[in-house]
This record gives C-alpha cells, sequence and structure tokens, in this order.
C-alpha cells in the first residue's frame, strides 16, 4: 500500500471515472472468492472500482479490508463506489506511474509501495 498526496489522488479519480464497475458487493459482503477476482483485476487493470449494493454503513471497513488483503491502496469512496489502485509489478506495464511522479514522489520496490 502506497501514500498518496491529494494531487496524486484526484489524477487516479480522474482517470477512474471512465471506468466500469468490475465489482459488485452484494448481501454475502466481500467473499473469499471477491476477494481473488480483486486481485486479479487490479493485477490487469491497475485501477479500478468496486460499487457497494449492500453493506453501505460498512463501506469504508469493508474497502480498508480488501486495501490490505490486496496491498492495494483505496484512493477514495465516492457514494457507493470505492477505487483501488495497485501499481503493475511490471514497470512497463504501469500506466499511471508517470503522471503520479510528476504529482509527487511514487517509490516502488521489491513489490512493495512506498511514497
Amino acid at each position: 500500500m502506497i501514500e498518496l498526496t491529494s494531487k496524486q489522488r484526484k489524477i487516479l479519480e480522474k482517470n477512474a471515472q471512465g471506468l466500469s464497475t468490475l465489482v459488485q458487493v452484494g448481501g454475502a459482503g466481500v467473499t473469499a472468492e471477491q476477494g481473488k477476482q480483486i486481485e486479479r483485476l487490479l493485477g490487469e487493470h491497475e485501477l479500478i472500482k468496486v460499487k457497494f449494493n449492500e453493506f453501505k454503513d460498512e463501506k469504508r471497513e469493508l474497502s480498508n479490508l480488501v486495501a490490505e488483503k490486496t496491498s492495494s491502496t483505496l484512493v477514495r469512496i465516492i457514494g457507493n463506489v470505492a477505487i483501488f489502485y495497485k501499481p503493475a509489478k511490471e514497470p512497463k506495464d504501469r500506466k499511471y506511474e508517470k503522471e503520479l511522479n510528476q504529482a509527487g514522489n511514487l517509490v516502488v520496490e521489491r513489490g512493495r509501495n512506498h511514497s
């Protein structure tokens, strides 16, 4: 998980606007299968949106848990949609790194992210 500056969060929010919600949390909460799905999607897309159709009052806690379990960063929760970011493992595959670095220092090392 990395710490993002407010400018970096804004950049990721802007990039997430055009994205479709890829995961929906329903009555079963965040299941183990959904956790695996979120992990896989973050690996493919770096930036994803998760919609809370249920558990709306617990969305902050559940989002923080998802971020922790997937080693991703919770960018922001807007309404009932959480935005998550995890840089690609391969530097050549990182779509947002250049723009984020221009907004502030973003260092990725040994699979862990630090600002």
